[in-house]
């Protein structure tokens, strides 16, 4: 059986197993021949530029087994039988650890403070604070759940929004009046047609002076221009790990809006998000050769 995967650190943990070949493609290249013969891919984490003629190729394809929880740059391009599978769970640690991080840096005003630093200047100032506010996650899923533990311990309100109500967590039907009662609005939705833009210019005006929307989730959930008009009035401050366009362009004006803190798409890329992906591989592979029931099968609509 002929597996591609993306990292040596992936290739090592599953060359040992029983009649496997295991070929390294990061997508940076030209890929291996013999794509026919692959029956699991394991794309790398930023998908190739090539994926819909890849799979169009890849006749032996059984399992893609994605090392995001992401599938949306994958699924339209499926062949009919293949099973896929993303990466549930690795990123929750390093995806939530960041989300706290980020509404602390914009709340402290962090990033002025580190410019003042450069420049030399002592710039005393009252700044928010995170205790007592209200923090409304979006997209309540296992990220969600880790994101709730690490705020345990700094006195906040968590309100929890999921696709479809269930106990504990409202449905987004409820988002109209969960809004303007949030200090701090947390997008972890997946990408899908249903997300795409629904951070618009009528959702964000429902935002309350002076809230901060983190976006760890994908670019393409928030309307850009609706969210430089947002800043450049100073109504609303933001932090995000992902933008539309992505990578960002050096012109672009979501660089120099005020109020806003951008990192280039580093929520998940952490040692112990490898360690986490290394051994989901691991355990998810020997699972297909046994024939088990594999973990994370994305059905349905997601």
């Amino acid at each position: 059986m002929k597996i591609w995967a993306p990292s040596q650190a992936i290739v090592e943990v599953l060359t040992d197993l029983p009649d496997v070949e295991c070929v390294l493609y990061d997508g940076r290249a030209q890929p291996p021949k013999g794509a026919e013969e692959v029956e699991v891919w394991i794309p790398p984490l930023i998908p190739p530029r090539l994926t819909r003629d890849l799979l169009g190729r890849m006749s032996g394809l059984r399992l893609l087994q994605t090392v995001t929880a992401g599938v949306e740059a994958y699924r339209p391009h499926l062949p009919e039988g293949v099973v896929l599978c993303n990466a549930r769970g690795v990123h929750d640690a390093g995806t939530a650890e960041w989300a706290v991080g980020a509404m602390i840096a914009v709340l402290r005003d962090f990033p002025a403070f580190g410019a003042a630093q450069e420049r030399g200047e002592w710039t005393y100032r009252h700044t928010g604070v995170l205790a007592d506010s209200t923090v409304l996650i979006i997209g309540y899923g296992s990220i969600g759940e880790a994101l709730e533990r690490r705020l345990g311990g700094f006195e906040v309100e968590v309100v929890r929004v999921a696709r479809t109500a269930r106990e504990g967590v409202h449905g987004e039907e409820d988002l109209p009046e969960l809004l303007p009662e949030a200090d701090v609005v947390v997008l972890l939705v997946p990408s899908t047609s249903g997300t795409a833009g629904m951070v618009d210019a009528g959702f964000l005006a429902r935002m309350k002076d002076g809230a901060v929307l983190v976006n760890a989730a994908r670019g393409p959930v928030v309307d850009t221009d609706a969210l430089v008009a947002e800043l450049r009035e100073g109504r609303l401050r933001a932090a995000l790990d992902v933008t539309d366009p992505e990578p960002l362009p050096k012109d672009h004006p979501l660089w120099t809006a005020p109020g806003v803190f951008i990192t280039p798409h580093v929520a998940g890329s952490t040692p112990a998000s490898l360690r986490r992906m290394s051994k989901l591989m691991r355990s998810q592979m020997l699972r297909y050769l046994s024939g088990e029931p594999l973990n994370n099968v994305i059905t349905g609509s997601y």
